[in-house]
């Protein structure tokens, strides 16, 4: 049995800035990579919003500069999987995909989430190429173009409305045939000139020769009066929801009802003494990188403090 003194599931911006944090502290930390080394922005295609990049790169070549950085501290980076915990008790309990078990004293938590998809195979063949989930992040390579938004909810709703400010036109793609965002959010987008609601509609897959093109939709699937059509649009964003990775650690860990990580006050804390939780796994909001980053931040100082503390 490996012990390790400060432990950090996950790689995205929030696990390997916690590495680079917590390295330059003497805490010895080990990273397990997971599933998707660099974590989700590895599949943004333009990155131009992370400070002390002045020229677009993508979310691939920013990753693998933070991994560069992380090396750069000589810390010990490992590409399994955690695929199970016990945090009944310290030190804490960790099992990996290769059947390797380790201990820990301090844990940072920075699996992420994992946004929905519709589960068609066009998404993953145009997936940086015309398909995001993440307006904020590809919104601009948008404007003045049309695009599409899939979901009713708070959260596409609000896609909608910031794609509205820099998009020609917006059609918010709608499975049922009413929003079930809040009201205040339905008022806004109904009053928007630029988002046109499409109700009832399911999207059956996307078309184009080098990016998306379009979208073939249905209209009442399944009805007596259904009907099929294409949908020229230019960008076709994602907003059915996020799934945070946080199974594992339940039910040790605090979540909140859709499965984020609760922290505490503002930090990164968790309701477990010696686990902290950084990075989009504890966000259901902002989920930006340079949001992510720092937040791993924190977590490596607040494991510190903690592990001084010990």
């Amino acid at each position: 049995m490996e012990h390790i003194r400060c432990l950090i599931i996950g790689s995205g911006p929030a696990g390997y800035t916690a590495a680079i944090y917590a390295s330059r502290a003497n805490l010895q930390p080990v990273v397990y990579e997971g599933l998707q080394p660099g974590g989700q922005l590895t599949i943004t295609d333009a990155v131009e919003n992370f400070p002390g990049q002045p020229e677009p790169l993508s979310g691939l070549e920013l990753m693998d500069l933070m991994r560069k950085q992380v090396d750069r501290f000589g810390v010990d980076v490992r590409q399994q999987i955690c695929t199970k915990s016990d945090l009944s008790q310290r030190p804490y309990h960790f099992w990996f995909d290769d059947g390797s078990e380790v201990t820990a004293d301090a844990v940072i938590i920075a699996t992420g989430a994992s946004a929905k998809f519709l589960g068609l195979d066009d998404e993953k063949k145009y997936m940086g190429m015309g398909v995001s989930a993440c307006a904020t992040c590809d919104g601009f390579f948008y404007r003045k173009k049309t695009v599409a938004v899939v979901g009713g909810g708070d959260t596409a709703c609000g896609e909608a409305l910031y794609l509205a400010g820099l998009a020609s036109k917006v059609y918010l793609i709608v499975r049922k045939p009413y929003l079930r965002a809040s009201q205040i959010l339905q008022d806004r987008v109904k009053a928007n000139e630029k988002i046109e609601i499409l109700f009832e509609t399911n999207t059956v897959g996307l078309y184009g020769e080098d990016g998306v093109e379009g979208a073939h939709l249905v209209f009442r699937k399944g009805e007596a009066d259904e009907r099929r059509y294409d949908l020229p649009i230019d960008g076709f964003f994602l907003a059915i929801g996020h799934t945070p990775n946080s199974a594992i650690f339940k039910p040790w860990i605090e979540t909140d009802d859709a499965g984020y990580i609760v922290t505490m006050n503002g930090g990164p804390q968790t309701n477990l003494p010696g686990i902290f939780a950084a990075g989009d796994v504890a966000d259901p909001t902002y989920r930006q990188a340079i949001v992510a980053a720092g937040s791993g931040c924190k977590a490596a100082i607040e494991a510190d403090h903690y592990l001084k503390g010990l």
